[in-house]
């Protein structure tokens, strides 16, 4: 064999063998992209030819308790985009700026992301969705979406709340509900070639979103009206910081209103509708939405503060109207009776080294029974029955009453109140605390405590939420009463309920009356507690109702922040908005008004003449007023016996009730006299 034969039959060996290995290295990267990396690449390959789309499920709706509309979705549109697949991105981007009015930097940013979707714009309308669709930019989809819509504006907005962006709950209901709001999006998908044209032999693939499920809330709109209608009055003729107004239904604990102002409107919380300056005037219709001269720190302040729910947000020191507590725990324990006697002669004197006074330390009460004693609002009278039953029993019934500790409403950044523990307690604590001051609650505290007074004695859980169901409407689950416990006798809620229609009647809370409406209540009035003091000139107005008292329906408390047009005690400014409420509500459920017989002498046969008190001191003029029993009301820091009369509500020669409260006006400076 020749040397070139065996130089050819090597070169076919050599060949050989590279085909052999090649033929092993091909067949094993087929293997390899076949069965190892098979599955990435189809996924690559689906992704690449696929378009998926997210589709928003619709929220779910919320509703008062007659079904009426409170929260819920309007149809509108979002634009996505497929940064991969966008070509000429700048050149599109101003396309798309152009029609959505929008900075072309941001739509640029959202264009190039290196992710597969990404959002150019939520809740466009059917115009500008039209125009993008025109557009037939690569990459660029615009799919139906739904946006949370609160039909009636600023209606009960701190307690529905709003959502964010992604229509995920934030606040008031749509945040503790958020769970059983929230429905399960959808897909669209479809196959599409190169040029984003669909496939002639691929299905469109549309997987339906579900709805979320809907709440039902305890919440009355019409009553809600009333409630909003009232509070907004209270803050603008007193000028106040904040009123809340509550409805509750004391036999099961529904929430039948619970209304805040200054408020905001859920579909634009970012912006105000009161001034950001005196919180107590409405701004118009349009609000503020733009600041020239306020820094965004300080609006954003602002609008948080517009966010908060004073009703369960906020502590505040009752006053007077704490002393429903008091007097529900001394008939209870039996330290006192309808007939005890006490004497009044201006001041405590049972605690050494404490001056605690009267609201009339300048002419006291003097004898008096305890009816007679709470229709005049005695701060002596109640720190008697506080001293009666002590520092451990006293404690004990603010707790039963549930102070101190949340009630457990579902809505959000509800606060415990303060109250000292009892090992901190010493005998001037037990005094104040037995007319309000020195303890810290909530109007959402007081307003279930007044409720166990009126129902018989049960303290009940507060519901703001009666039932949930599907998109179907059907019951999924219904929130049921809860008891928390029991914390009086029917007997002591009986005779008490009696005691507080007197002070309505003839007492201190007389401008609640209503004639035939059986409304029983409390005044109060205290000044505020700012960082651990009290704020000189700042006060806390409020009133609790019940009616009627002799079938209790509804009961009401109105708490009235800061009032500063002049007057702030709770008898004057807030007991009126009580009344409006309690007869509106009553009134709203059918009640038939009675007259008693007393009420009927009352307004007939005892009919008083109001003298002219102008010009004679404070002395003279509340003596000469005690005589044909007619109370009064003044307004100043530190009465003297000749301070002089200037002025007078009502006027000289009009004809009222007995008992019926006179204003008195001073050449002096209001006082907080705790009543």
């Amino acid at each position: 064999m020749t040397s070139s034969s065996i130089i050819s039959k090597k070169r076919l060996v050599f060949i050989l063998i590279f085909c052999i290995i090649s033929i092993v290295l091909f067949i094993s990267r087929l293997v390899h992209i076949q069965l190892i990396q098979g599955l990435e690449f189809r996924e690559k390959a689906l992704e690449q030819w696929s378009r998926n789309i997210p589709v928003p499920a619709k929220r779910g709706i919320i509703y008062d308790r007659n079904k009426n509309t409170l929260a819920t979705n309007i149809s509108s549109y979002t634009v996505w985009s497929r940064p991969a697949d966008i070509l000429d991105a700048k050149k599109q981007s101003k396309k798309i700026a152009d029609v959505l009015d929008m900075d072309l930097e941001e739509v640029y940013e959202n264009v190039t992301k290196k992710q597969s979707l990404s959002i150019i714009k939520k809740w466009i309308s059917k115009e500008d969705a039209d125009k993008i669709r025109s557009l037939k930019i690569k990459g660029i989809e615009v799919v139906d979406d739904n946006k949370r819509y609160y039909p009636l504006g600023n209606f009960a907005s701190h307690i529905l709340g709003f959502t964010d962006i992604d229509n995920f709950g934030l606040y008031g209901i749509e945040k503790t509900y958020d769970s059983k709001l929230t429905g399960v999006n959808g897909r669209w998908i479809k196959m599409v070639d190169g040029k984003q044209k669909q496939l002639p032999y691929e299905n469109e693939g549309f997987f339906e979103p579900q709805s979320g499920d809907n709440i039902v809330l305890t919440i009355d709109e019409t009553m809600q009206h009333l409630a909003e209608k009232e509070a907004l009055q209270a803050l603008v003729k007193n000028k106040a910081k904040n009123v809340s107004v509550i409805l509750m239904d004391p036999n099961n604990g529904d929430l039948l209103a619970m209304a805040t102002k200054p408020d905001y409107d859920p579909n634009n919380r970012n912006k105000l509708l009161f001034n950001p300056e005196e919180s107590w005037k409405p701004l118009d219709s349009e609000g503020i939405d733009e600041y020239k001269d306020i820094p965004w720190d300080k609006k954003s302040k602002l609008l948080y503060e517009s966010w908060r729910n004073f009703s369960i947000n906020d502590n505040y020191e009752p006053g007077s109207t704490f002393k429903i507590i008091t007097a529900a725990a001394g008939l209870e324990e039996k330290v006192i009776t309808e007939e005890s006697t006490f004497h009044c002669d201006g001041y405590v004197t049972q605690i050494k080294g404490a001056k605690i006074k009267c609201w009339r330390y300048y002419n006291p009460h003097g004898s008096q029974t305890f009816v007679e004693g709470a229709q005049n609002s005695c701060n002596e009278v109640f720190v008697s029955i506080g001293l009666k039953l002590g520092e451990e029993k006293m404690h004990e019934y603010v707790e039963k009453f549930g102070f101190g500790e949340k009630t457990g409403i579902n809505l959000t950044g509800e606060t415990s109140g303060i109250v000292r523990p009892l090992k901190q307690m010493k005998k001037v604590n037990l005094a104040t605390v037995s007319f309000g001051q020195g303890i810290s609650v909530t109007p959402i505290q007081m307003v279930s405590a007044i409720s166990a007074v009126a129902n018989g004695g049960n303290l009940m859980k507060p519901k703001i939420m009666k039932e949930i169901t599907n998109h179907k409407g059907e019951l999924l689950e219904e929130n049921e009463d809860s008891i928390i416990r029991n914390v009086i006798s029917k007997d002591t809620s009986k005779r008490l309920l009696k005691i507080l229609e007197s002070v309505v009647f003839k007492g201190s809370g007389s401008k609640a009356y209503k004639a035939g409406y059986k409304i029983g209540g409390k005044t109060g009035t205290a000044q505020k507690v700012i960082d651990g003091r009290y704020a000189n000139g700042k006060y806390i107005a409020s009133f609790a109702g019940i009616a009627p008292v002799d079938d209790p329906k509804v009961v009401a408390l109105v708490v009235i922040d800061e009032p500063s047009a002049g007057v702030y005690y709770g008898g004057q400014i807030a007991a009126p908005v009580a009344g409006n409420i309690l007869k509106g509500a009553l009134d709203y459920l059918d009640y038939i008004p009675k007259l008693s017989q007393e009420e009927k002498d009352e307004y007939e046969n005892n009919l008083i003449l109001v003298p002219d008190l102008k010009g004679i001191s404070i002395s003279e003029a509340s003596k000469k007023l005690k005589e044909i029993e007619l109370n009064h009301i003044t307004y100043i820091v530190t009465p003297k016996e000749e301070d002089k009369v200037i002025d007078q509500i009502p006027k000289a020669g009009t004809e009222v009730k007995k008992d019926e409260i006179i204003e008195l006006y001073l050449k002096n400076k209001p006082l907080n006299n705790n009543r």
